[in-house]
């Protein structure tokens, strides 16, 4: 058995609620008190799905939470824990269900859907359609929205995720009373490398021509311009987009890494390679990708 602070198998099945997403097989758990939790599990390796990306990805959606809420985010409760999946203990993580009774997710690709003046669908990526919506949609102040837009995609250049499409970010709508706001971040399962082993990140660390093209070539965004997904280090580098610069300023400066180590340290469950392997690629990040940007800037805006 893993040795881990909680055990989620004393919680309740909640048949009556079900959750989609690729990213793990997921059900709804209830706590003693009837609290509403998504449990994900390792997804169930099958060559011809992606499946394979995400096979930590129950650590990187705990730890991408964490550091998420340690830079200011409303950001969804996660627990890291075992559940038993065909008498086998798996580590997994625990979610909290931020939807209410009136409050309700609607996923920024249905927001999306909504505009009926779209050049694409609720889940196209292509980056100037989906500032369009942001414009666009008249649920959030469009300002507060797109520098929120911004601010989230400074953060996952940080941790690295490779998959922050409309259907994992969005609004809590209240229909009885007529209210909007933005949801909290949820989803950061594609954060954080969740593909590569214990072993393969020993590897890396020991190679630095392998984390140099973790930092500079891979992962993108799943944003796209022309077509073509956005290199985080080309594209924030760039200094372009005057409201990424914005949303680079308020980051960047937020960014703390030793407060970021000391969550990693106190994650239970992983290896120290792990926490190390995260520990490094997020120095290096900061510093090649955030820092590097900033100071481009702050000397363009001395000039």
């Amino acid at each position: 058995m893993i040795k881990m602070l909680y055990n989620f198998n004393n919680y309740e099945i909640n048949k009556f609620k079900y959750y989609d997403g690729r990213n793990g097989n997921k059900i709804c758990l209830l706590d003693e008190h009837g609290t509403k939790y998504m449990l994900k599990t390792p997804p169930v390796k099958n060559n011809n799905t992606k499946d394979k990306y995400y096979t930590n990805g129950c650590i990187s959606e705990h730890i991408g939470c964490l550091i998420f809420k340690c830079l200011g985010f409303n950001t969804q409760d996660t627990k890291l824990g075992i559940y038993t999946v065909d008498g086998k203990d798996k580590l997994c993580v625990l979610c909290k269900d931020f939807e209410t009774d009136n409050k309700k997710l609607f996923k920024f690709a249905e927001i999306k859907n909504g505009i009926i003046s779209s050049s694409e669908n609720g889940f196209g990526v292509e980056l100037s359609s989906v500032l369009e919506a942001i414009e666009e949609q008249e649920n959030i102040n469009p300002s507060i929205l797109k520098s929120f837009y911004w601010d989230m995609f400074i953060t996952d250049a940080f941790l690295g995720n490779f998959d922050r499409h409309n259907g994992n970010w969005g609004l809590l709508l209240d229909d009885l009373n007529k209210t909007s706001e933005i949801a909290p971040i949820y989803d950061c399962g594609s954060c954080l490398y969740p593909a590569l082993t214990d072993e393969e990140m020993k590897k890396i660390l020991n190679d630095p021509k392998e984390i140099e093209a973790r930092i500079y070539v891979f992962p993108n965004s799943i944003l796209k311009i022309n077509d073509k997904k956005i290199n985080y280090f080309n594209y924030i580098s760039s200094l372009e987009n005057k409201d990424c610069n914005e949303g680079l300023k308020r980051i960047g400066r937020r960014i703390d890494l030793d407060e970021i180590n000391k969550i990693i340290d106190e994650v239970e469950g992983i290896s120290d390679i792990r926490k190390e392997f995260y520990k490094t690629m997020l120095k290096l990040r900061k510093e090649k990708i955030i820092d590097y940007s900033l100071n481009l800037l702050y000397e363009k805006e001395g000039a």
